[in-house]
């Protein structure tokens, strides 16, 4: 029997229930559930009595015994599902229960067929690049982590700017002051880096992007550099401005004047379940609501036609006119009337 690892927002009564609904909709199809004790004792706590039939991780099971893990939320609850399930690694589906859920495959009217779909295994599973960050001063690493989705270094103090100067491969490119720098992976393009001004990359691209966040600079652009590159940001020591690191808006460390971020792109991914093959164009219009009003399309195969002779073909005869002025006698570029050229 396949076993299902179903995480909940437990402060949350709509993924609590949704939840016990996951769990009722497992057992009639014959798959086991397991679950974290806490999110076990959530849902205890709100039925009033204990659900039968669900195995305790870590005590019934251990996280190697599992197939698959289900996160009944928003894309918080799956960036939280990522960093337990991380080491195993287990493929995760999310059932968005939040706004944008970008990193979720269903939403929550769609429950019943999720679960039928997990339980037949009529899934696909996608890697999505992750990236190993590390903090040093003064040559000695600090810490060292990882995010799924960015990196970012952000001031202290609301009051002051941060002074930094960004990195690639070991050449700086600029220093300013600014808010923050995000580091971020092509899955964390559509949420800080984009909210930042970045752009949005297609999950399957390989690439790391750079984006400063209100930076006080005439070039403070962001940067998509290769996926073997190696970011870095320095905190400048000619202020006593402190910056703060966030991983993925769940790990923190302060970082003082002098310290520096290096990011790299990790060789340990995480594993989404994709339910379907709906292109990342088309997801991101849904997210987003994007307008696509006038959309035609592009022609239908059999209805295409070669090209007719109403269009100039340039030759080999091919002249090239030496730039002049507009208004240079004999030359008609403008129109012109009695008073002059329009």
């Amino acid at each position: 029997m396949r076993r299902i690892l179903v995480f909940t927002h437990t402060g949350r009564q709509e993924a609590i229930a949704a939840a016990i609904e996951t769990c009722s909709l497992l057992k009639a199809a014959g798959a086991i559930t397991v679950m974290r004790r806490k999110d076990h004792e959530a849902m205890t706590d709100a039925i009033g009595e204990a659900i039968e039939s669900i195995e305790i991780l870590g005590e019934d099971c251990q996280i190697d015994d599992v197939d698959l893990g289900v996160v009944l939320g928003g894309d918080g609850s799956v960036l939280r599902a990522a960093e337990l399930v991380r080491e195993a690694p287990l493929p995760l589906v999310g059932v968005n229960l939040g706004h944008v859920g970008f990193l979720a495959e269903a939403e929550r009217s769609e429950l019943a067929a999720t679960v039928d779909a997990l339980v037949n295994q009529e899934y696909t599973v996608e890697e999505r690049m992750t990236i190993e960050v590390k903090v040093w001063l003064d040559n000695v690493c600090l810490a060292e982590t990882w995010a799924l989705n960015e990196a970012a270094v952000e001031k202290a103090n609301r009051e002051r700017m941060v002074e930094v100067v960004i990195e690639v491969d070991g050449r700086p490119i600029s220093t300013f002051g600014c808010d923050g720098v995000v580091m971020a992976t092509p899955t964390g393009s559509t949420a800080y880096s984009f909210s930042a001004g970045g752009p949005v990359v297609w999950p399957d691209v390989a690439a790391l992007i750079m984006v400063p966040i209100s930076a006080h600079a005439l070039f403070a652009k962001p940067l998509v550099v290769s996926p073997d590159s190696v970011m870095a940001v320095e905190i400048l020591t000619r202020t006593d401005a402190g910056a703060v690191l966030w991983c993925d808006g769940r790990r923190t460390i302060e970082l003082p004047p002098g310290a520096r971020v290096e990011v790299t792109r990790s060789s340990r991914p995480v594993y989404l379940a994709r339910l379907n093959t709906t292109p990342f164009s088309e997801r991101l219009v849904n997210k987003f609501e994007l307008p696509i009003t006038g959309w035609r399309g592009p022609a239908k195969v059999d209805a295409r036609r070669s090209a007719t002779a109403a269009l100039p073909v340039i030759g080999p005869g091919l002249q090239s006119v030496e730039p002049h002025h507009r208004d240079e006698p004999g030359i008609p570029m403008v129109a012109r009337t009695d008073d002059g050229p329009e």
